[in-house]
């Protein structure tokens, strides 16, 4: 049972220290450089924006972290001015976007409502539903939200286009990709009508890689998201930000690298113990010897004797 409780307490700090990392992540990527760089390479309607127009495009007071909820009824409960932090309630079933922001350019008569979830795995055994299907979900919300707000009654030529940019972090070496989700329409008897204003929604999902061995991608947006969420020391990511990317170093945007960057070496570190603990358990339960286990830890883990004899004490 003490094994157990001490196993228990410890999947449940990884599991708190995850939810901070998670945090930061999507902190990260509403940074306002990084934005701009993700819409510059899924939103076609700015694709020939410079970098610094597509900045000047994004309403920085409408970008919310964590806040807005996605559920039917509470997403236009008015603005949340206080960041809901996930580290704080890291069972809580209670669904937000990552991120949400509007862009706007007055001169191209243009408003979308964007979208940016960071997504550990897309894999359906591990999610348990296939993700199309929460994109859809996603996108619905987005364009039905806006009823009251943007459009009254019949007033549907008012809804505003929106879109919503999943980066997946869980691709294999060669499975980087970007794939688009959109509404089409397709003739199937007489002469085709046209329907001008389908392109109401659309889903992009983003496939990385999460290893750093992996060769840099032939996609620059995929190419720059794999390095600014990589586990690379917080100091070589900074300049490589800066040389590859042309990004400032503002004091907004170090902070959160650092941020991601530390607590990222302390999951790593932390979920190593766990699985060293719960290995333990495992081999003692099964009646193997102490010294045995050590040896089977060592190995497996590549510790010190020294090291080893801590978790089996």
């Amino acid at each position: 049972m003490e094994i157990r409780t001490h196993l228990g307490n410890a999947i449940e700090a990884i599991d708190s220290l995850k939810a901070r990392y998670d945090k930061n992540v999507k902190e990260l990527l509403a940074d306002i450089q990084v934005l701009s760089r993700i819409v510059k390479h899924t939103v076609t309607e700015v694709e020939s924006l410079s970098i610094q127009e597509i900045m000047d495009c994004i309403d920085r007071s409408s970008i919310r972290v964590g806040v807005v909820p996605v559920e039917p009824g509470l997403t236009n409960m008015g603005k949340v001015e206080s960041i809901r932090t996930e580290d704080a309630i890291p069972n809580e079933d209670y669904i937000t976007y990552d991120i949400r922001f509007v862009l706007a350019a007055a001169a191209m008569e243009l408003e979308i409502i964007i979208n940016v979830e960071a997504q550990r795995s897309m894999s359906h055994s591990r999610l348990g539903y296939h993700l199309e299907n929460r994109i859809v979900f996603y996108l619905a919300r987005l364009i039905s939200s806006q009823k009251g707000i943007n459009f009254a009654k019949s007033e549907y030529d008012n809804i505003k286009k929106v879109y919503s940019i999943w980066i997946c972090m869980d691709a294999d070496r060669t499975s980087d990709s970007i794939s688009r989700i959109s509404l089409k329409a397709d003739t199937l008897f007489g002469k085709p009508c046209g329907f001008p204003k389908l392109d109401k929604m659309c889903g992009m999902v983003i496939r990385i890689r999460n290893s750093n061995n992996a060769a840099e991608s032939k996609n620059k947006l995929i190419a720059m998201l794999e390095d600014v969420l990589s586990s690379e020391d917080s100091d070589v990511k900074k300049h490589k930000l800066e040389d590859k990317y042309d990004m400032k170093m503002t004091t907004e945007l170090e902070g959160r690298i650092n941020g991601m960057c530390n607590l990222s070496d302390v999951v790593e570190e932390r979920g190593i113990e766990r699985g060293i603990t719960g290995l333990v358990e495992v081999l003692r339960e099964m009646g193997t010897p102490s010294e045995v286990i050590i040896g089977k830890i060592m190995k497996k883990f590549s510790l010190t004797e020294e090291k080893a004899r801590e978790f089996v004490k």
